[in-house]
């Protein structure tokens, strides 16, 4: 059994299309926000994609202290509501105490936990109590250093804060030093985890798999591999993309090294529908995004 996570307008789960969650790692201006969303928006529609736009108000876990965090809590915010309304789409950033939980809940629609706090109890249980006080959906990403069944702590805390609008994201293992890896049978376990009351739906985080975490003042990272992992987790089934983009990615204010150039976004996305196309075959909803595919198809 499965269940479902309610994102705004946008649903993911099984038999539910393909999401994508995408934006720049941090919220530098709402002007650059409104640039990459309405890109990757209009790439999702052509596709028959569901779109969640992301952005960071704060990146409290950075490698250097004098690395760019973003522009607060207040600020990114009222940036974060305006880009909904303006981009007309759900919007999604991460909290990293339990005190931004409720600002968070009250102007976006997804609170994502970062991987490295996806065991902290007093945040999990302030982020799952304001989702469901707002009506709100909560993404927790898998730690590097946990295995898909230890997700099942992280599902119950949540839970028994009355919050089941849940879903998981897969972000890499650590492979010794310096490097992720992707366990493809895991991500299988994940899409299959017997939590109670069904298992979360699965998202993939295509950019931050690519990363080399410990090289050096900043991340570094192998950003020409993501179409790769795209490709893959579509087949595998996941029910979400996760992606950071960037117009020059080697100018942006956190993870230049792994987010991807905005002009790839929409071919990287093209790619994983025709594969998920492929794999869903005649399925629910295939019909309508087969035609989306072939309209989005470049003439010959």
């Amino acid at each position: 059994m499965a269940r479902t996570c309610r994102v705004g307008g946008v649903e993911i789960g099984a038999g539910r299309r393909l999401a994508v969650i995408a934006g720049p790692c941090v919220l530098e201006s709402f002007e650059l926000g409104l640039r990459v969303g309405e890109t990757v928006r209009e790439a999702c529609e052509g596709l028959g994609l569901g779109y969640v736009f992301k952005a960071s108000f704060d990146k409290a876990n950075r490698s250097s202290v004098s690395s760019a965090r973003g522009p607060g809590l207040q600020a990114g915010l009222e940036a974060l509501t305006r880009l909904r309304d303006r981009l007309g789409v759900p919007v999604t950033t991460d909290v990293h105490l339990p005190e931004q939980a409720e600002p968070a809940a009250q102007a976006v629609d997804l609170l994502q936990v970062p991987a490295f706090l996806c065991r902290q109890s007093d945040l999990l249980a302030a982020v799952g109590e304001s989702a469901a006080r707002h009506g709100r959906g909560v993404n927790v990403k898998k730690g590097q250093f946990l295995s898909p069944a230890e997700m099942l702590g992280p599902v119950r805390k949540l839970a028994a804060a009355r919050c089941a609008n849940v879903m998981l994201t897969e972000r890499g293992t650590f492979f010794g030093y310096h490097r992720l890896v992707n366990d493809f049978i895991g991500v299988g376990d994940l899409i299959e985890l017997p939590a109670e009351g069904g298992a979360p739906p699965v998202c993939f985080d295509v950019t931050h798999s690519t990363q080399l975490p410990g090289a050096g003042e900043q991340t570094g990272g192998r950003p020409e591999r993501a179409p790769l992992l795209a490709r893959a987790a579509a087949a595998a089934g996941v029910h979400a993309l996760f992606l950071e983009c960037h117009p020059e990615p080697a100018k942006g204010a956190s993870d230049s090294a792994t987010m991807l150039s905005l002009e790839r976004v929409p071919e990287l996305l093209r790619a994983a529908a025709r594969v998920r196309e492929a794999i869903e075959g005649g399925g629910s909803g295939a019909s309508e995004r087969k035609t989306a595919l072939s309209r989005s198809r470049p003439v010959e």
